[in-house]
């Protein structure tokens, strides 16, 4: 496997991204991880690497570049329940500055990026997104509809809020297959949200023909897949991987994008 550090220029400056490639021959299909709030790290990039283990070009870009090249938190990993008092703060300043539509500009960039490089499969890519990344997943399967053949989305919360740019009013644009996973014990998304997407999915199912799945992980609270932060929980973490390779593999290297 390669792996390497690049810094991708956008509009706004300069995106500094990990890239992981399964080896340095034959192509395989692109997948970009949108990141959780707390920035790409070791855990991330693993979980890149684990992805590109199974044959696939990962594209891991901090979101945040605006701000703080990565690492963006100022905190040692793994983060205890302890230490959010000292973290939570600093997340928080870049929420209150972070702009999803930003990160839609940049994904143009990196779908540049992807289709430039030499081990790249020609065609759709997926995305998978966790925490903020999930909600951006879903915006970009929407807005990017023919660039991207899968996202899923992991513990992301107000997925369908009474905002009128709620992402849930963008499902009638996307040609993707939908995977979203909730935590049964999430704030962000509580249950008359979870309910109100699943019934625009539904909705959009029938009018659209909208591919998707969705469903809640019971035992999980947000940030579930994160095995370095305190709300990590193994059994879910396992069924992501099970279900985000199956959509990957269903979609990219056996669908109509190759």
């Amino acid at each position: 496997m390669i792996t390497e550090m690049v810094d991708i220029r956008t509009p706004d400056g300069i995106c500094d991204c990990f890239v992981a490639t399964p080896h340095g021959r034959g192509i395989y299909p692109s997948v970009i991880i949108y990141m959780d709030a707390f920035g790409p790290r070791a855990y991330l990039y693993e979980m890149a690497k684990k992805i590109a283990h199974h044959g696939f070009l990962v594209l891991l870009p901090n979101l945040f570049y605006r701000m703080r090249r990565a690492p963006v938190v100022n905190a040692k990993f793994p983060i205890s329940e302890a230490d959010m008092p000292t973290v939570r703060p600093q997340l928080m300043s870049y929420f209150e500055k972070f702009k999803p539509e930003q990160t839609m500009e940049d994904t143009s960039v990196f779908l540049d990026f992807l289709a430039k490089q030499k081990h790249a499969l020609p065609g759709k890519i997926g995305i998978t997104g966790y925490c903020l990344g999930g909600g951006l997943a879903i915006r970009a399967a929407a807005q990017f509809n023919e660039h991207i053949a899968c996202a899923a989305s992991f513990h992301a919360g107000r997925l369908a809020t009474d905002t009128p740019d709620s992402p849930h009013h963008l499902l009638d644009k996307i040609k993707a297959e939908l995977y979203i996973a909730h935590a049964d014990n999430d704030s962000s998304m509580p249950p008359e949200q979870i309910e109100l997407l699943h019934k625009a999915l539904e909705q959009t199912r029938l009018q659209t023909g909208l591919q998707y799945e969705a469903e809640t992980y019971t035992g999980a609270t947000h940030g579930f897949t994160m095995a370095d932060l305190p709300a990590y929980e193994q059994k879910a973490l396992e069924r992501h991987w099970e279900k985000l390779f199956g959509l990957l593999e269903r979609t990219l290297k056996t669908g109509p994008s190759r």
